[in-house]
């Protein structure tokens, strides 16, 4: 209490200084509403990523926002249906990718799999910001067999590639509650980070 302050009068400011609070908060809510709703109306490309993050970009120029929202694609997991979700790959290029990684070929990097579609490494740069090259062993008889997300078992979810019992124990406790209507629901509602997702996203199905 300062000097010269009455009881009530420190009472009043607490309250004038938490009602301030209150109001500051609303206005930083409503502010973010309406500054959410702004960008979506400014930036399409960005909306109908958000609501269809696994759909088909339609130019290069997407690609930069396709990154910023988290959106990967698991080269050496990556099916053909990954693969047409980028601009410029042809189904005959999508089909010969998916048949050498699932002959065992592994890519390494964007020179790898630009020499396997006959271009040239600066060619494929553009695409760069989606590509996640991730390694697996082929000694450690990991199957690709894909996982039923709503009926597997803590045991099950254990067998996916990076999995630890934390998160399979999680999944297990929120399918309990709502089962999952998509990969897309999984993600938002466990809030799975994007380089995780593009991996798991191979091995379950709903």
């Amino acid at each position: 209490m300062g000097e010269g302050e009455t009881a009530t009068t420190v009472t009043e400011r607490q309250n004038r200084e938490q009602t301030a609070g209150l109001l500051a908060r609303q206005v930083r809510r409503r502010s973010q509403h309406w500054l959410g709703q702004w960008r979506s109306r400014l930036d399409p490309v960005r909306a109908r990523l958000l609501r269809d993050p696994y759909g088909r970009l339609q130019s290069l120029a997407e690609v930069p926002i396709a990154a910023e929202l988290g959106i990967r694609i698991d080269v050496n997991r990556a099916r053909v249906d990954d693969w047409l979700r980028l601009p410029g790959l042809s189904i005959h290029q999508a089909r010969m990718l998916e048949n050498l990684t699932r002959s065992g070929l592994q890519f390494y990097g964007l020179e790898d799999l630009a020499a396997a579609l006959g271009l040239t490494a600066q060619a494929l740069q553009p695409l760069a910001p989606l590509l996640q090259f991730c390694y697996y062993d082929p000694e450690s008889g990991f199957s690709t067999r894909r996982i039923a997300l709503n009926q597997a078992t803590v045991g099950q979810l254990m067998t996916l590639p990076g999995m630890q019992q934390p998160w399979a124990e999680a999944i297990a406790a929120e399918r309990r509650r709502r089962r999952f209507v998509s990969l897309a629901d999984f993600q938002a509602r466990l809030s799975v980070p994007p380089e995780w997702m593009a991996c798991w996203m191979h091995y379950l199905w709903m």
